[in-house]
């Protein structure tokens, strides 16, 4: 883990269920994330080209480590059907100490990164 390493959440909204569960079960099962809650029936009120759209839509909230956080995005845009996902890095300020160092032991070792994915550096 790097010094400065923390917990984050990305958050991400999509049509329904099982497209969140194609792609959380992708980010666990690649060592990006520890963890992901998939929460139904959330209802979304928004402008998109120039009208009020309301949609029922399903919420992934994917919890990691901060240096992830790039290639969780970039896995979870290269997945997602939306032209304009809505996904969010949110910081962790604080939490179950034991529950941290499991998401850090969670994803202690990433899948290795493709070498194109726009994400890496170096």
């Amino acid at each position: 883990m790097q010094q400065n390493d923390k917990a984050v959440l990305v958050y991400v909204t999509y049509p329904g269920v099982e497209a969140a569960e194609q792609t959380g079960a992708a980010l666990v099962d690649m060592g990006l994330a520890a963890c992901v809650n998939i929460l139904p029936g959330m209802v979304s009120i928004y402008v998109w080209e120039g009208a009020r759209q309301r949609d029922a839509e399903a919420v992934m909230i994917v919890k990691t480590r901060a240096t992830l956080a790039d290639r969780v995005v970039a896995e979870t845009l290269r997945r997602h059907s939306y032209e304009t996902p809505a996904v969010l890095v949110l910081p962790v300020e604080g939490g179950s100490p034991r529950y941290l160092d499991w998401i850090f032991g969670q994803t202690a070792n990433p899948a290795p990164a493709n070498p194109s994915d726009p994400s890496v550096s170096g």
